[in-house]
């Protein structure tokens, strides 16, 4: 499963957690009002043209809390290294079974790391590179340029 669509299943996953919360709170709220039949029911007062702070503990304030939440959760997921591209190749000519690879893993700014790991019969030796914005300062190899290009045509033409 790609770490792109792990992270969609887990904000769909917070949605339905969100659902099942408002649920819970107009049940607790409904179970009150049924076993409080003896003061009448008032009439809803007219909305107000500028919203107030809902009261603390009621289902406006709690989505309200739950919004803000998922702001900043999605915001910081932005910053996760999730996107994960992975070239696998022959480094010498006497080894086979494309034993040597180049991965880079970035997150939506297209920052992150490429790590490379060349293997000979004698030895393997691992590498690793920073990435900023889909580029090195370091030299890169054209496997790892390729991993990063892989990359870069997913996030498409504009980066958020």
């Amino acid at each position: 499963m790609s770490s792109t669509l792990a992270g969609a299943f887990g904000v769909a996953a917070l949605f339905v957690a969100v659902l099942a919360l408002v649920f819970a709170i107009q049940a607790l709220r409904a179970r009150t009002v049924t076993s409080d039949k003896s003061t009448p029911a008032a009439l809803p007062e007219p909305e107000p043209q500028s919203e107030p702070e809902p009261k603390p503990g009621t289902v406006k304030s709690e989505l309200r809390k739950l919004g803000k939440e998922l702001a900043v959760t999605r915001g910081e997921l932005k910053e996760t290294l999730q996107h994960l591209a992975v070239v696998r190749y022959d480094a010498f000519g006497e080894t086979g079974g494309k034993l040597s690879w180049s991965m880079a893993i970035l997150d939506n700014n297209g920052d992150g790391v490429v790590l490379t790991s060349i293997n000979s019969r004698a030895d393997a030796r691992t590498y690793a590179k920073e990435i900023k914005s889909f580029a090195s300062e370091s030299k890169l190899s054209p496997e790892e340029e390729e991993a990063i290009d892989t990359l870069r045509k997913e996030a498409g033409p504009t980066v958020d």
